[in-house]
């Protein structure tokens, strides 16, 4: 049986919730205390733990809204007809944040993967269409595949984390992707 849907104030402390946790959550990594992602989103920690009622809980809310925000926006590209190359550049630039979360989940005994069941589809549908658009503009090699692509994106977004903070090697190492994408 499905839960009746969220009243509108409901909804929007939810997602004050899930902004508030993902910066904290960055900011401060595991340690963070749900008070003090409350205090952040500006509610009580009785709403918090009614919306989450374990920190896993609220961490897997995170991850999966991030991956939401993702698949909308590969989605909302693919609608532009191309889009590929600024998804793979963004996605890379996120994935810091999501790897963590995805690190925190599996600490907690969760597996990532299973958290974001309902968006699977929906994500892999709009990489598909980006990958379409770009191998039909002749921007992207024939041969790449859906599964090529989430390898790469998932290589190149550790390949950034151990370039650290340095803008100039960050960009080099998307070049080289990019450039590796193209048909030969």
């Amino acid at each position: 049986m499905e839960s009746p849907p969220l009243r509108a104030d409901a909804r929007r402390n939810r997602a004050k919730l899930l902004e508030a946790a993902e910066q904290v959550l960055a900011e401060k990594g595991p340690g963070a205390s749900t008070d003090e992602i409350a205090k952040a989103a500006g509610v009580g920690i009785g709403t918090l733990f009614r919306h989450f009622p374990t920190k896993e809980a609220l961490i897997e809310g995170v991850f999966a809204a991030r991956m939401r925000r993702m698949t909308d926006e590969a989605t909302r590209l693919a609608a532009t007809g191309d889009g590929l190359e600024v998804f793979l550049r963004h996605a890379v630039e996120q994935a810091e944040v999501k790897n963590a979360l995805a690190g925190l989940l599996t600490s907690a005994g969760v597996d990532p993967a299973a958290t974001i069941d309902d968006v699977r589809d929906d994500l892999m549908t709009a990489l598909g269409a980006l990958l379409s658009n770009a191998q039909r503009s002749g921007a992207v090699r024939r041969d790449l595949r859906v599964p090529d692509l989430i390898g790469l994106l998932a290589g190149t977004s550790r390949a950034i984390e151990y370039a650290g903070a340095d803008p100039s090697a960050r960009e080099r190492i998307i070049a080289v992707i990019v450039d590796g994408l193209r048909p030969r």
